[in-house]
């Protein structure tokens, strides 16, 4: 008769099986929390955050979509190359009409948040501001609209917590 080159028993393959799948689901569990980012809030009512936001909004926003969140003139309108002006992020305008998950997208993303071949000229800034800091300017854009407008936008799932 034969040597087995592995003399275990079955029992004890069926207790090392086991054991590894515990393992592997255990460490995959594990990865997963090493990973798992909190969404940052979005807080208009929040002082610090919204004067946090009102100053990278200065440096990174507001050349193109004004100061006082106005926008570009005519925004709605394309222009030559096909691309929209930047539009007002005040009430007058549309940002207020979409969720916080997809204004941090397009903040994050750029161009490519959009639907493939939508001509804009908006860049990502994924590279450059944090959740943290994408968060903060949002907050100041919202602290600017009228409480009803902010309402609303929350039904949206503007409330990004």
């Amino acid at each position: 008769m034969g040597r087995r080159l592995f003399a275990t028993p079955r029992r004890d393959w069926w207790r090392i099986g086991f054991g590894s799948a515990m393992l592997v689901i255990v460490l995959t569990a594990s990865g997963f929390v090493l990973l798992w980012k909190e969404p940052v809030r979005i807080d208009p009512s929040d002082s610090n955050q919204v004067a946090l936001g009102k100053q990278l909004y200065a440096t990174a926003c507001a050349s193109c979509h004004g100061t006082a969140l106005e926008g570009q003139p005519d925004w709605q309108r394309r222009l030559p190359n096909g691309r929209l002006p930047a539009p007002p992020h005040d009430a007058s305008g549309h940002t207020w009409h979409h969720s916080d998950a997809f204004l941090v997208l397009v903040i994050q993303r750029g161009a490519a948040a959009y639907p493939e071949g939508y001509p804009t000229d908006m860049p990502a800034f994924g590279d450059t501001l944090s959740d943290r800091e994408i968060a903060a300017i949002l907050a100041y854009i919202k602290s600017r609209w009228p409480a009803d407008i902010r309402a609303r936008q929350s039904r949206l799932g503007g409330a990004r917590s």
